[in-house]
């Protein structure tokens, strides 16, 4: 069994390395061709290559269950030799990016026939989705922050495929700094990485934080570089206004961005937590601005009238989340996150228009709000006693057990009036299962993230994550309890505008976007009179 899984071994990485490198030629060929049969061509054969990228990531996750379970297959060391980093986090990042590119073609295939945009988003995402790939395959750093570099200028290109529509070049404009901003932090925490220990290959850095855990300012500083690219690309606030503007993008760029690119901030962080020793600067970046965009974005979802900015500030809240859990080291729990979203993300924006035909149905009764209290917080404590039998369900943080039980009562707070005592009974079971589900998936998921070793969560970043968790709820219990109080009233408007929080970094890119049409106009007025000065000769 062995000999086969090794002799299997090398044909499916190489699959896996030709696959994205086949969706570059395309990209390239799809591009230069004017031919519109070679163009359909070019769609059919796009969506045949990520289903066999899809064969051959669960190809890659069988032979590293052999490898685990059954005995060596010389997998994980061939696919080093290759520049690849075939683990558990790679393979369930591959596999969920290349199904959720296939179901998004699929879909543009149909959204944008007669869109005269149609032939430029093939290319640019065929290079997007590629470039995604070769940043979760590569097991070496500088190959890292080149497709970080790439994916953000190839989606630069489909956020602008309308531009004629100010909204979308505003935002295209944002994300652009952003970014730029974001891939000088990749390559400047890259470097320093280097510099602490001498190499850029993954493996090697792995083992050498493995064998001698020491710190150094250089990876301090790295930690803090890489915080803040990761809180850019998944727009945190105050750095979030991009994400709300470029819905004027066509609805498969929306699904792409929010599915299977903003989350690469937590990607970043999965994969390179382990060189870091315990607890870092950047640890407690993510763990503060990540639990902030959490509390707002909620609380500005809940409040906003359109569909799709409600979608952008789901978007920016989980992604809040799943940096600050990232924050608290509860790493499984933020890869679960970022999978679960990214498919939640992509059906909600796919369907968008049945969500708007369903947001038109009257809602459901609510209970009066006494008996949905005294029945939710019943139902808490029966989840909080079992927390306190099991702590270890949540690894025993209390900022997570905190989190889950919010989400137990949050859950049964939502019971609608009338509901059968049964139907009640049975919906609050499922509630309270939550704290054993969790640890069940975690015991699941476990083995694709290994523990860091030496980490363990100050008494600050329990404090601070407390605070948040503690904040949201209050918040929340407030404004449902007395709603049509009058402070109640004037706090609900400050937040369906996000407390303000995006206009400082929109009034910079505004004074930006300006000057750069002033200097244009001012460069085209020279060539102008010389041309009329021509005319009059």
């Amino acid at each position: 069994m062995n000999d086969i899984a090794t002799a299997l071994s090398m044909p499916a990485l190489l699959a896996w390395l030709i696959l994205p490198v086949s969706l570059l030629l395309l990209a390239a060929f799809s591009s230069w061709t004017t031919n519109p049969l070679k163009l359909n061509h070019c769609w059919r054969i796009a969506g045949r290559l990520l289903a066999w990228s899809m064969v051959a990531t669960l190809a890659i996750g069988g032979l590293l269950v052999v490898d685990a379970w059954l005995g060596d297959t010389g997998l994980p060391e061939l696919g080093h030799r290759l520049g690849l980093q075939p683990d558990g986090l790679a393979v369930w990042m591959a596999l969920m990016v290349a199904f959720i590119g296939w179901v998004i073609l699929r879909y543009a295939d149909n959204y944008l026939q007669g869109d005269p945009v149609r032939d430029r988003f093939l290319p640019w995402f065929l290079t997007t989705l590629a470039s995604v790939l070769f940043l979760v395959f590569t097991n070496n750093l500088l190959v890292l922050a080149g497709a970080w570099v790439g994916v953000s200028l190839a989606l630069h290109h489909l956020l602008t495929l309308y531009q004629d529509r100010p909204e979308a070049r505003l935002a295209a404009l944002q994300k652009f700094i952003v970014s730029r901003i974001g891939d000088a932090c990749v390559i400047g925490g890259v470097l320093l990485l280097y510099t602490h220990y001498g190499t850029f290959h993954l493996p090697v850095m792995q083992a050498l934080s493995a064998e001698a855990s020491q710190g150094s300012i250089a990876l301090e500083a790295a930690s803090v570089l890489l915080a803040v690219a990761a809180v850019l690309k998944c727009a945190q606030i105050p750095f979030h206004g991009w994400l709300l503007r470029v819905m004027e993008a066509p609805t498969p760029v929306s699904a792409l961005l929010h599915a299977g690119v903003i989350n690469l901030g937590g990607f970043l962080w999965l994969r390179l937590f382990p060189v870091f020793d315990g607890f870092t600067a950047g640890h407690m970046i993510l763990l503060a601005v990540g639990g902030i965009t959490a509390v707002v974005g909620i609380l500005t979802m809940m409040s906003q009238p359109s569909v799709k900015h409600a979608l952008a500030w789901s978007t920016s809240a989980q992604m809040g989340f799943m940096l600050f859990e990232i924050g608290m080291g509860a790493y499984t729990l933020a890869f679960l996150h970022l999978l679960a979203h990214s498919l939640y993300k992509a059906h909600s924006f796919l369907a968008s228009g049945r969500t708007v035909a369903a947001s038109k149905v009257a809602p459901f009764e609510d209970a009066r709000v006494a008996s949905r209290l005294a029945w939710s917080t019943a139902v808490a404590g029966v989840a909080l006693l079992i927390l306190w039998l099991r702590p270890e369900l949540v690894e025993n943080n209390a900022v997570l057990g905190a989190m889950l039980l919010m989400a137990v009562f949050g859950a049964v707070f939502g019971i609608p009036a009338g509901a059968q005592v049964l139907r009640k009974l049975a919906l609050s079971g499922l509630a309270v299962a939550l704290a054993p589900l969790y640890g069940a998936v975690h015991w699941l998921l476990g083995p694709v993230i290994s523990a860091q070793p030496g980490y363990v969560l100050p008494l600050a970043g329990v404090v601070i994550g407390l605070v948040m968790v503690g904040s949201l709820a209050f918040i929340s219990l407030f404004l449902l309890i007395a709603p049509q109080g009058p402070l109640a009233r004037a706090l609900r408007f400050h937040i369906s505008h996000g407390f303000y929080l995006v206009l400082p970094f929109d009034q910079i890119t505004a004074r930006l976007a300006d000057y750069l049409k002033r200097r244009k106009q001012s460069q085209k007025t020279p060539e102008t009179k010389t041309a009329a000065l021509g005319e009059s000769l």
